[in-house]
């Protein structure tokens, strides 16, 4: 079932620090590795709830939790790394401006709006999405969340999006995304000028609200218009039958934790385990002509637990801008349970002009992010250990050729699927990650196997490096 949480108007001797860099490394993965007595978790005991890699604090990377077979979830959310922090205005007489294609931290108080400004011009829609992060603890008022909002100079709203906890009531990051939309349908918010984003929580009147500030994390995209006019109606058809769930043995990917972490998948069995109060992150590249479908599964528990949670496992699909586009939510009681989204129309440019939130949210391709958070009242019946999730993800049909555009969106191509994408999906870890941390993941390379050869390594440039200070006419290898 769907909880209907969102509502919608309208990513010699080593020096010392050499010897430091060998320890850390080596501290790193014991503690990581299969088997080891310290839990990752216990490790990063003490540590703040919010993770953020700009700030250093992101804890191991990716490749170190998928070498040691650890759960995908770790502490926090890992906020995009080099995200400006900015302050969010009381009134709008002081709000900070946002530019499209920067990524913002800032922080939502418990009571009161926070006012941000945009300056658009007449020819270019602008999505401005906020990630609320709340204090991972204790219990959340179903109906809080959180709340953007586009409005123009004279306070005219050119679109509002709320998203809350939902029936699980369980404090986890969740998105809203409001857009200032050129269309010839609408009548506002059509000129250049200077226009307001205010955020919000859900809950105004803070009934049974969190009384701690949240932290949030904004992005700005903007899609330019087309070089000429194309329908403006929605597909009056398409196939809205729900797909068989694809089949197959599993393989493990691990989630990240934060849509700038988020692991790519492609079509297949994924498997990975989620903690009660965790929330994990993953995106698919969905192309134009493209039809996505997903289902999650919850194994069954081995603990001897007893009970039943009603809204244990939320499965969230986002578009490419963190537009909410549907969700499924899970209910356990220890057995293997199973929910699927809502069948979804092929992605096209003119399910813009659709009256339903679902199919206007699959309005561009790109890369469509799955969050998947599993409530922390599982843990009061089944013992805080992961519990077994799988995803069946499946994307249907063959690419095709997108709108052509009059100019470039901003970030660039966050409105097509690359080549790079492509890859992601397939090797299970964004491009460009580094090769060391790579070869850590390598199944086929065990932790002290991967501990040695980095230790020989740094040796040998330790030795170099040695050799060419005592003899400055010997160049290192």
């Amino acid at each position: 079932m769907a909880w209907g949480r969102h509502a919608r108007a309208g990513r010699g001797r080593a020096p010392a620090a050499l010897r430091a860099g060998v320890v850390t490394l080596a501290s790193v993965m014991l503690l990581g590795a299969p088997g080891a007595s310290a839990r990752p978790e216990a490790a990063a005991a003490g540590a703040p709830e919010v993770v953020s890699r700009a700030s250093g604090n992101a804890g191991a990377p990716e490749a170190f939790r998928a070498a040691s077979g650890a759960p995908g979830a770790s502490e926090g959310y890992a906020f995009t790394e080099g995200a400006q922090r900015i302050d969010g205005a009381g009134s709008t007489a002081d709000a900070v401006r946002l530019e499209a294609g920067r990524t913002y931290r800032s922080t939502l108080p418990a009571s009161g709006r926070i006012h941000y400004r945009l300056e658009l011009d007449a020819g270019s829609d602008v999505h401005v999405s906020a990630t609320a992060v709340p204090p991972g603890r204790g219990s959340a008022a179903v109906i809080d969340g959180v709340k953007v909002s586009v409005q123009d100079a004279d306070g005219r709203s050119c679109d509002v999006d709320t998203a809350t906890f939902g029936a699980a009531a369980s404090p986890h990051p969740v998105a809203a995304s409001a857009v200032r939309e050129i269309s010839p349908r609408k009548s506002l918010c059509q000129d250049a000028g200077t226009y307001y984003v205010t955020v919000e929580r859900a809950d105004p009147d803070g009934k049974g609200a969190s009384p701690d500030a949240w932290q949030l994390e904004l992005t700005i995209a903007s899609e330019p218009r087309l070089e000429r006019t194309e329908v403006t109606t929605a597909p009056e058809e398409w196939n809205s039958a729900s797909p068989q769930p694809v089949t197959g043995e599993a393989q493990r990917r691990a989630g990240g934790v934060g849509f700038a972490e988020a692991t790519p998948l492609d079509e297949g069995v994924w498997r990975d385990d989620i903690r009660p109060g965790r929330t994990l992150f993953y995106k698919v590249p969905v192309d134009w002509g493209q039809q996505f479908h997903a289902t999650a599964e919850l194994g069954s528990s081995s603990s001897d637990g007893t009970g039943f949670v009603p809204a244990a496992l939320d499965l969230d699909l986002y578009n490419p801008v963190r537009g909410h586009v549907a969700d499924v939510g899970i209910g356990y009681d220890g057995r293997q349970k199973s929910g699927s989204l809502p069948p979804l129309p092929h992605v096209a440019y003119a399910n813009r002009h659709a009256t339903g939130a679902q199919v206007g949210a699959m309005r561009f391709a790109g890369s469509y992010y799955l969050v998947a958070h599993l409530t922390a009242e599982v843990a009061d019946d089944f013992g805080d250990g992961p519990v077994p999730l799988k995803l069946r993800v499946r994307v249907s049909g063959a690419a095709q050729d997108g709108p052509e555009y009059a100019g470039e969106s901003v970030p660039a191509d966050i409105f097509a699927v690359t080549a790079q994408d492509r890859e992601a999906a397939t090797r299970g870890r964004s491009t460009g990650d580094g090769t060391a941390m790579t070869a850590l993941a390598v199944g086929g390379i065990g932790t002290g196997s991967a501990l040695l050869v980095g230790l020989a390594v740094w040796t040998a440039a330790a030795r170099r490096r040695t050799v060419s200070q005592d003899d400055p006419g010997i160049r290192p290898a």
